[in-house]
């Protein structure tokens, strides 16, 4: 993996750069090895806080944690990957069930995010639409770690949006024209 390393608030050593190299490094069996991703440490307070983001063909996964002590966030950070990458090759395996293993690089490519700032409108996203189930787009929102995330379905090529309702369940909005 190539990971990019920043620091938000705190400067990045090379100690906590080598630390979190060596943990991620558990997780290069899942991947090729020109997979990208970016790593940025931060501190608000007491709090010590680590944001993983990994580029995946196809799809993104990300963990975001903190702690008192950084090296405790990288553990947990680390271990959140992992369940994440795991769910998500088993979900893989179970759709296409042929036997063979599966690898990161049978995934399409999502288009790159681009940011445009505007006066009141703070952020702006723009993404690939890959058809899914909406099965698909709730594993994929968990594996964000987000309350909602817009795909389009594969049955009515309609864009829609699946999130999280207060109640633990999952709501699913879809656009009538």
């Amino acid at each position: 993996m190539i990971m990019k390393y920043a620091g938000k608030n705190m400067e990045v050593t090379n100690a906590l750069r080598e630390v979190t190299e060596k943990k991620l490094s558990k997780l290069d069996k899942y991947f090729q090895k020109d997979i990208e991703g970016n790593v940025t440490f931060s501190t608000q307070k007491n709090r010590k806080i680590i944001e993983v983001t990994i580029n995946l063909p196809g799809t993104i996964i990300r963990a975001e944690e903190s702690s008192d002590d950084m090296y405790a966030s990288i553990d947990r950070a680390i271990d959140v990957l992992e369940r994440q990458i795991r769910k998500y090759k088993t979900r893989l395996q179970k759709r296409y069930q042929n036997g063979e293993t599966i690898r990161f690089e049978n995934v399409m490519p999502l288009n790159k995010d681009y940011d445009v700032e505007r006066a009141k409108l703070v952020k702006r996203k723009r993404f690939g639409l890959k058809p899914m189930s909406s099965d698909e787009a709730i594993l994929q929102m968990e594996l964000l770690r987000h309350n909602f995330f817009v795909f389009m379905d594969s049955e009515t090529e309609d864009v829609n949006v699946v999130y999280k309702r207060k109640d633990g369940d999952y709501g699913l909005i879809e656009p009538e024209i």
